[in-house]
C-alpha cells in the first residue's frame, strides 16, 4: 500500500502550523496558517515544562490540531524541535511514539478529524454526554500518556496444523492511539482510557473509532506477573466497569523477579512488564454489535509500579537499583547497571531525571481480532463516548465512527501479531513523567 505525500495541519490559537513533507530525520518546516476555528479543547495547554525540559509551554501548544468538533486540540509532537525563537534545539521531556504521518492511513483518519490526529476528543465528547445525562462520570487524561503506534501491510495470520500460523489472504493496515499512563498512580484505579482505532484491510474491512476504553474494573487491576490475580487500589472512582484489564507490576513481582539473591541476574521483563488488554464494541441501543476489536498494549520500562506499602500505592521503579532487602536481595544487570554507572553512583535518581531508564519508552502493541458486522449499514455511525447507544444521527456528546458496510464474521480467528519492541522511542531528554 503506497504512501501518499502528506500535508499535517496544526494549529494556534490565532494560527495554525502546517508541517510539510520531510524526511524522517530532519525538522518539520512550519508555516502559518488562518484556522477555521481557535476555540480551545480542555485538553490543550496542560503541559508545562518541568526542570529537566527546555522547550517553553508556548512552542508546545503549537502542536495542535483541529478536532471534529472544530475545537483545537494538542496532537503529535518530536520530542527534540528547534526553537523558532532562539534556533537552538530543545526537549520537551516526553514522546508520542511513532510519528503518525508515516502511515498509509493518516490521510484517511486526519480527513475524519477535521484536520490531524487529537489527543482527548473523547474527553470532551463524554464532558457534553454527561451534561445531557446527568450521573454519568467525566474522565481527563494528563498530555504525556499519548501513545501512536501504527504498522502498515500486515499480512493477517490464523493457526493452523502444527502450531503454525497460516495467512488468510487479507493484509491490512493499522494506526492506534492510546492514552497510557506509566508513571503515575492514575491506573491502579481508573480503568478508562482513550483510544483511537483505525483499520483498513484489502477485503474492504474499515474501522475508524474514538471510544474510552474500559480497561477491566475500577478500583483495581490484574497484577502484572500473575493476571489471574486482581489487585484492591486504594480508591475506586465512579467509572464504568469494561470486559478487558490492566495488568500492572506490583511489589510481589518485583520481589519474585527483580530483587535476587547475589549471584543472579533480575529479570526485569518478568517482573515489570505491563499490559493492557483491550476489549470493544461498538453496540446499538438494542444491544446489536456493530464491530469488535481487541488490541492490547504493553510497556517494558514503567517509571512505576504497585506497592501497598507507599502513600497511594505508589511506588518508582528508579528506586529498586539502590535497593537491598534485610536477606541481601537486590536489583541486579541491565536496566540498573545502567542508572547506577554500574555501581558508582550511590545516591537515587528522582525518578523524573532524563538518565533513569525507566521511562516508559519501551512498548509493544498486540494486534488481534477487527470484526464488522455492519452489511448495508451506514458507513457513519454516533455513538456514546464509550462505543454504545450507536445512532444514524448524532445527539449529544455523540463521537462518529466509522465503519465499513460489510460483515466478516466469516473468518477464522486470527493469531496475535505484535509489533513496536522494536523501536523503543527513548529521545535526549525524555524521562517521566512520560
Amino acid at each position: 500500500m503506497a504512501k501518499p505525500i502528506l500535508t499535517v495541519p496544526l494549529a494556534l490559537a490565532v494560527a495554525a502550523l502546517v508541517a510539510v513533507p520531510r524526511a524522517a530525520d530532519a525538522e518539520p518546516r512550519l508555516r502559518t496558517v488562518a484556522p477555521a476555528s481557535a476555540t480551545p479543547a480542555q485538553a490543550l495547554g496542560q503541559w508545562a515544562p518541568s526542570r529537566f525540559d527546555s522547550c517553553p509551554a508556548t512552542l508546545h501548544d503549537r502542536y495542535a490540531t483541529r478536532g471534529p468538533d472544530g475545537k483545537l486540540y494538542p496532537a503529535w509532537h518530536p520530542p527534540v524541535v528547534r526553537d523558532p525563537a532562539t534556533g537552538r534545539r530543545c526537549t520537551f521531556g516526553h514522546e508520542h511514539g511513532r510519528d503518525p504521518r508515516g502511515s498509509d492511513l493518516y490521510r484517511w483518519v486526519a480527513r475524519h478529524f477535521g484536520g490531524g490526529l487529537p489527543f482527548g476528543a473523547a474527553a470532551e465528547a463524554l464532558d457534553a454526554y454527561a451534561a445531557a445525562n446527568p450521573g454519568v462520570a467525566t474522565r481527563h487524561e494528563d498530555h504525556v500518556g499519548h501513545k501512536v503506534e501504527w504498522q502498515d501491510d500486515v499480512r493477517l495470520l490464523r493457526r493452523a496444523r502444527g502450531g503454525r500460523r497460516r495467512p488468510i489472504g487479507v493484509t491490512c493496515d493499522f494506526l492506534t492511539k492510546l492514552h497510557q499512563g506509566t508513571h503515575s498512580a492514575d491506573a491502579f484505579a481508573n480503568d478508562v482510557h482513550e483510544l483511537i482505532y483505525a483499520v483498513r484491510c484489502d477485503d474492504g474491512t474499515r474501522l475508524l473509532t474514538t471510544t474510552f476504553v474500559r480497561f477491566g474494573r475500577p478500583g483495581s487491576f490484574n497484577r502484572g506477573c500473575q493476571p489471574s490475580l486482581p489487585v484492591t487500589a486504594p480508591t475506586t472512582p465512579a467509572l464504568p466497569i469494561g470486559r478487558g484489564r490492566r495488568q500492572i507490576p506490583d511489589r510481589a513481582c518485583v520481589d519474585r523477579h527483580v530483587l535476587v539473591p547475589a549471584g543472579r541476574f533480575s529479570l526485569f521483563a518478568r517482573g515489570l512488564y505491563e499490559d493492557w488488554v483491550s476489549s470493544n464494541r461498538l453496540t446499538t441501543r438494542s444491544g446489536r454489535q456493530i464491530a469488535y476489536w481487541d488490541p492490547h498494549f504493553a510497556v517494558f520500562d514503567p517509571a512505576r509500579y504497585f506497592d501497598h506499602g507507599s502513600p497511594g500505592g505508589l511506588a518508582r521503579t528508579i528506586d529498586l537499583c539502590w535497593t537491598r532487602t534485610a536477606d541481601g536481595r537486590r536489583a541486579a544487570g541491565s536496566a540498573c547497571d545502567v542508572a547506577t554507572t554500574y555501581g558508582s553512583l550511590t545516591a537515587p535518581l528522582p525518578f523524573d531525571d532524563p538518565r533513569s531508564p525507566f521511562s516508559g519508552t519501551h512498548r509493544e502493541t498486540y494486534l488481534n481480532q477487527t470484526t464488522v458486522s455492519n452489511r448495508g449499514g451506514p458507513r457513519r455511525w454516533y455513538t456514546d463516548p464509550y462505543g454504545h447507544r450507536a445512532s444514524r444521527k448524532p445527539f449529544p456528546g455523540a463521537l462518529c465512527q466509522l465503519v465499513s458496510p460489510t460483515d466478516n464474521t466469516s473468518r477464522p480467528i486470527l493469531e496475535s501479531q505484535t509489533f513496536g519492541a522494536e523501536r523503543p522511542y527513548s529521545a535526549p531528554g525524555v524521562h517521566a513523567p512520560n
